[in-house]
């Protein structure tokens, strides 16, 4: 038996055929956005939100404090990015795809969505994996290991429909992060649908709406 991360699940209605796997940011956990799921109106359809719980573990940047984290961040003049962990976490999120499809999720009605850390996740597995997903949302965040990613990206994902959006003051992830990966993807030929806020490091109510219209449009839902 696969062992997987403990999460909140919500459906909006019986028997859900679509699937939305949603990873929190740093120090938080799955009940950080789990709120979202009626403020984003989508229309009548049976879906289930996942909303996993990073493991805890030790944070550098926070001294050392252990936290839930997708992977750790170092400060200072050279950012070291904690390739191990993302990939150790890439492998926790692929388990949980496995399991949605198991559950009667196609691959391809199945959305990977995330903010900042776990944004930051949702890119580096969705467009790594083998089989066609509905797409990749990616909140205050930018492409992790990106020197890797043109040899390691998966072709069934080259179309997939990514949609990236960043608040214009983000003193966490600043503006420019985003946009340079934006621009990488987009010179490899993905399609980005880009949005920006007046923000900090957060998610604003016209920010929701927009994430509410792609993913009724990713799923395929109809008003």
């Amino acid at each position: 038996m696969a062992e997987y991360l403990d999460a909140m699940e919500i459906e909006t209605a019986k028997n859900p055929s679509a699937s939305v796997v949603w990873l929190h940011g740093l120090g938080a956990d799955g009940n950080d956005f789990a709120p979202i799921v009626p403020a984003l109106k989508l229309p009548k359809a049976a879906i289930r939100f996942v909303f996993p719980h990073a493991p805890v573990q030790p944070v550098t940047i926070n001294g050392g404090m252990r936290m839930r984290a997708w992977y750790d961040i170092t400060d200072g003049a050279i950012r070291r990015e904690d390739e191990g962990g993302v990939r150790a976490s890439q492998k926790l999120i692929e388990a949980l795809i496995a399991r949605e499809k198991e559950r009667g999720t196609a691959a391809n009605r199945l959305v990977l969505a995330g903010f900042s850390q776990g944004g930051a996740i949702a890119l580096h597995t969705g467009l790594r994996h083998p089989e066609r997903i509905a797409g990749v949302m990616a909140l205050s965040t930018y492409l992790p290991i990106a020197e890797k990613f043109a040899a390691e990206a998966a072709s069934a994902n080259r179309e997939a429909p990514i949609f990236m959006a960043h608040g214009s003051y983000d003193p966490v992830i600043p503006l420019a992060r985003a946009t340079q990966s934006r621009g990488l993807l987009q010179s490899l030929g993905y399609t980005v649908e880009w949005r920006e806020y007046p923000m900090p490091h957060s998610v604003c109510p016209e920010e929701v709406a927009d994430i509410g219209a792609w993913l009724g449009k990713m799923l395929g839902l109809r008003a």
